[in-house]
């Protein structure tokens, strides 16, 4: 006989990360991101300080949770591009895997309500360390398929470039994405409509 276990009611307990997410995005909107502090951020989800650092080293990770989430499975989206592809299409088919899995209600709440909560330059200059992150993994990932001789420095500062390239017009189709509205759909094609034309210019120089 199979055993039997209490039936559990309610709503599960929501994680701290997700209280704090949910207590900043309220603050700001109250508030704005200027005028709210960590501590009133931790006051309101009802955890310590300690447990805020726990989650977010720093209150500007607040606004990029779910892109943080995304860019986290990149390295596995590269290491699974099929064999074939060159390496421009190898970097094109890992984003589009990734933008793949924001439909028009993922959309980051810092970016759609960027002007209320008053977010613009910081989401600006927290952008670049986003990028800084993203960019050698992605030139590692173009050099290996591109680099057909041990030390061949022009294929690797090429694919550096184009790393740079390619991650700079995403982050513009993603905020472009998040700012056409309730009708903006998929994430996918503003991506591919911007990072095709980088790939397609680049692909000849790698030969």
């Amino acid at each position: 006989m199979l055993p039997t276990y209490p039936l559990r009611s309610g709503r599960p307990p929501r994680s701290s990360r997700g209280i704090l997410e949910e207590a900043a995005a309220e603050l700001f909107l109250e508030q704005g991101y200027a005028g709210t502090t960590i501590d009133q951020i931790s006051r309101r989800a009802g955890v310590s300080r300690n447990t805020f650092f726990h989650y977010f080293p720093a209150k500007s990770d607040l606004l990029w949770v779910g892109v943080d989430a995304a860019l986290a499975e990149l390295p596995a989206a590269l290491a699974a591009c099929p064999a074939e592809l060159t390496a421009t299409d190898a970097a094109r088919w890992a984003l589009l895997r990734l933008a793949a899995a924001w439909g028009p209600a993922e959309v980051p709440w810092a970016l759609t309500q960027s002007e209320v909560m008053g977010t613009r330059s910081e989401l600006e200059a927290s952008a670049l360390s986003r990028l800084a992150r993203a960019a050698p993994l992605l030139a590692r990932c173009v050099a290996a398929r591109a680099v057909r001789e041990p030390g061949e420095l022009r294929a690797r500062l090429l694919a550096q470039g184009f790393a740079g390239a390619v991650l700079a017009v995403a982050a513009v189709a993603v905020a472009t994405w998040a700012r056409a509205g309730v009708d903006r759909g998929e994430l996918s094609p503003y991506l591919d409509e911007v990072i095709t034309p980088v790939c397609t210019g680049y692909a000849p120089l790698f030969g």
